[in-house]
């Protein structure tokens, strides 16, 4: 007569959690702003406890409602729980994230929670979630932008000026040399602040 596991962790599941994670399976599980919730929930705890899930649920119901948890209603805890409870820890405890005892609402971090915490990052100031690669590249690219119309700007300028006979000769004989220098220039500078 074989028993039952009392957890929501399958044997597969435990396997899998002492072999990482591959990208797929970290994307796919962060895909989800919930189960980003619990990932960052769990990642500012100490690894070592068990953590109940309507506190987890409470916090997440929180940061997606932004408000403190003394300010939620029943609802919206009772949304979040629910969703929790049936479809996102279940995923996590499958993928070896977490161990999930279902039947006592309890929750344990794994090794492998390390995998995700890297991506999952908090803005303090403004008690906001975000996904840090993303978040970090968008911000880049909006710099870098602002550099380079800048550069187009300056360079469309000058080439009309020198069209129109406005620019000093010294500009116009040098026309290619100066827009050239300016675009190598700001590149420069991107390069040097995505480095730092």
């Amino acid at each position: 007569m074989s028993t039952q596991p009392t957890s929501a962790t399958a044997p597969s599941a435990q396997a899998s959690s002492e072999q990482p994670l591959s990208r797929d399976d970290v994307f796919h599980l962060l895909q989800n702003a919930r189960r980003r919730g619990v990932v960052r929930y769990l990642s500012e705890r100490d690894d070592d406890e068990v953590y109940e899930m309507r506190d987890i649920a409470a916090q997440v119901a929180a940061w997606e409602n932004e408000k403190p948890i003394a300010q939620l209603d029943s609802a919206e805890r009772q949304r979040v729980y629910i969703s929790l409870y049936q479809g996102h820890l279940p995923k996590l405890a499958e993928k070896g994230v977490i161990e999930y005892n279902q039947s006592r609402g309890r929750v344990e971090p794994t090794p492998l929670l390390a995998q995700l915490e890297s991506y999952v990052t908090t803005d303090t100031d403004a008690g906001v979630q975000s996904t840090s690669p993303q978040t970090k590249a968008s911000t880049d690219d909006s710099k870098s932008l602002k550099y380079y119309s800048g550069a187009t700007a300056v360079s469309v300028a000058l080439f009309v000026a020198t069209m129109l006979g406005l620019a000093p000769a010294v500009i116009a004989g040098s026309l290619a040399t100066i827009i050239t220098g300016l675009f190598g220039v700001t590149t420069l500078g991107v390069t040097s602040r995505a480095i730092r």
